[in-house]
C-alpha cells in the first residue's frame, strides 16, 4: 500500500529528533555543471557571469574541484574532473545540463550586465497567449537564456523582490 501523502504543500517540516534538529530539512547546496575543459568554463563563469570562486583545488592527486557560486545564491554550482562518480549516480557529458534556473529581480538589468560582460544571451521572453513572445511579462512571467561553452543551458527568470510577493 502507497501511504505517500500528495496533498500536503507545507514546506515548514517541523519533526524533530531528540537532539532537536530536523533530520528532513535537506537543502540544495551544489549542483554539478559537466565541463570538457575546467579552466574555459571557470573563466566563463568567474569571468563572464560573474560567479564567484570557491574552491579550485586538486583534493587529491589527479582529482580536481572548482566550486563557484552565482551572486546572492546559497546553492553553488561545481566541476569535477578524475573525480568518479557516486555509487549509483551516473556521469553527465559536458553540455548535456539544461534548464538549471536562476532568478534575479531585475532581468533587464541582469542581462545588460550579461551581456557587456560578452555573454551571448537571448531577449527577455514570456509565455503570452500564442506561447512564447519577446519582451516582459507580468509576475514571474520574464525570462531569458544563456549557455556555456560547453552548451550547457541555463534559464533566468526575473522574480519578485518581496518576499510577500514569492
Amino acid at each position: 500500500m502507497n501511504t505517500t501523502n500528495t496533498t500536503n504543500t507545507n514546506t515548514t517540516n517541523t519533526d524533530t529528533t531528540s537532539k532537536g534538529t530536523n533530520p528532513r530539512n535537506w537543502t540544495l547546496e551544489v549542483v554539478p555543471v559537466p565541463v570538457a575543459d575546467m579552466d574555459r568554463a571557470k573563466e566563463f563563469y568567474v569571468g563572464k557571469a560573474g560567479f564567484k570562486l570557491d574552491l579550485d583545488d586538486e583534493v587529491a592527486p589527479g582529482m580536481r574541484i572548482i566550486q563557484m557560486t552565482p551572486p546572492g545564491s546559497r546553492c553553488s554550482i561545481a566541476m569535477l574532473h578524475g573525480m568518479p562518480a557516486a555509487p549509483g549516480a551516473k556521469t553527465m557529458a559536458p553540455g548535456t545540463l539544461q534548464g538549471l534556473q536562476l532568478c534575479v529581480t531585475d532581468i533587464e538589468a541582469a542581462r545588460e550586465e550579461l551581456v557587456g560582460r560578452g555573454v551571448d544571451v537571448s531577449p527577455v521572453r514570456h509565455v503570452g497567449a500564442t506561447g512564447w513572445e519577446e519582451g516582459k511579462g507580468g509576475t514571474w512571467n520574464s525570462f531569458m537564456t544563456f549557455e556555456d561553452p560547453d552548451g550547457n543551458g541555463w534559464v533566468v527568470q526575473e522574480a519578485p523582490s518581496e518576499l510577500s510577493e514569492r
